[in-house]
C-alpha cells in the first residue's frame, strides 16, 4: 500500500484527491474535488473525513470550517450559508447542536442553545424589528418563561407557548397601561387582573375585571 504524497481520480471521476496517504488510505492533509464543484480541504484519518478541514456545498451554496468526523461537521465550527446567515458554535452529526450563535438571513441575531438544528433551551434573540427577547425556546419557538422588550417600549414578561403570550404573565404597554393575569393564545384572559397607570399615579386597579 502506497504512503506520501500523491494525487488520485477515482474511475468514476466523481471525485479527485490529492494529498497525503498511509497505507493506501487518505490519511493527513488532503483536498478533495467532486464533480459537481464541491470541495473539501483538511484532514483525512484512515481514509475519512476526520479532523479539522473546510468543505463547500456547491448545491446548497454553505461553506462549513471547523471539527468533522467522517464527512460531518461535528465539534466546533463558523457554518456560512448560501441564502445568507451564518453559524458559530457547536455540532454534532451535521446539526447545530449545544450553544451557539446564529445570524439569520434577515440579520436577526440568536444566541443561545440548540437541538437538533434548531433554537431549543435557553437563548437571547435580536428580532429584524429591534425587538428582543430572552428566555426559554422548544424547537425553534418561545415557550416557558421568557422576557420581551419590544421596540417600542413595552416589555412582556411571563410565560410563553408556541411563540405567543400564554399562561401567567405581565405586559407593561409603551402607553402605560399595564396588564398583570392570565393570557391565552397572546390575548388576556377574560378574567385577568387589569392595571390601568398613567404617568406617576396609578388612576384604576381592578382586581379579576373582564379585560376589554
Amino acid at each position: 500500500p502506497y504512503s506520501g504524497y500523491g494525487v488520485y481520480v477515482y474511475t468514476n471521476s466523481f471525485f479527485r484527491y490529492e494529498g497525503d496517504w498511509k497505507g493506501g488510505k487518505k490519511h493527513g492533509h488532503g483536498k478533495l474535488l467532486f464533480k459537481d464543484g464541491s470541495y473539501y480541504e483538511g484532514e483525512f484519518v484512515d481514509g475519512e473525513i476526520t479532523g479539522e478541514g473546510r468543505r463547500h456545498w456547491a448545491s446548497s451554496g454553505n461553506t462549513y470550517s471547523g471539527t468533522f468526523v467522517l464527512g460531518e461537521p461535528h465539534g466546533h465550527g463558523v457554518m456560512h450559508y448560501g441564502a445568507g446567515g451564518r453559524y458559530e458554535g457547536a455540532f454534532s452529526h451535521g446539526s447545530r447542536e449545544g450553544h451557539g450563535l446564529l445570524v439569520d438571513q434577515d440579520g436577526q441575531v440568536y444566541q443561545g442553545s440548540f437541538h437538533n438544528h434548531k433554537k431549543h433551551g435557553h437563548g437571547r434573540m435580536l428580532f429584524r424589528n429591534g425587538d428582543r427577547y430572552e428566555g426559554d425556546w422548544v424547537l425553534d419557538q418561545r415557550q416557558g418563561h421568557g422576557v420581551l422588550c419590544c421596540a417600542d417600549g413595552s416589555i412582556y414578561e411571563g410565560q410563553w407557548h408556541s411563540d405567543v403570550f400564554s399562561g401567567q404573565g405581565c405586559l407593561t404597554h409603551c402607553s402605560g397601561v399595564v396588564y398583570d393575569g392570565m393570557w391565552i393564545n397572546g390575548h388576556p384572559a377574560s378574567q385577568a387582573t387589569r392595571i390601568v397607570i398613567l404617568g406617576p399615579e396609578v388612576l384604576d386597579v381592578v382586581q379579576g375585571a373582564p379585560i376589554r
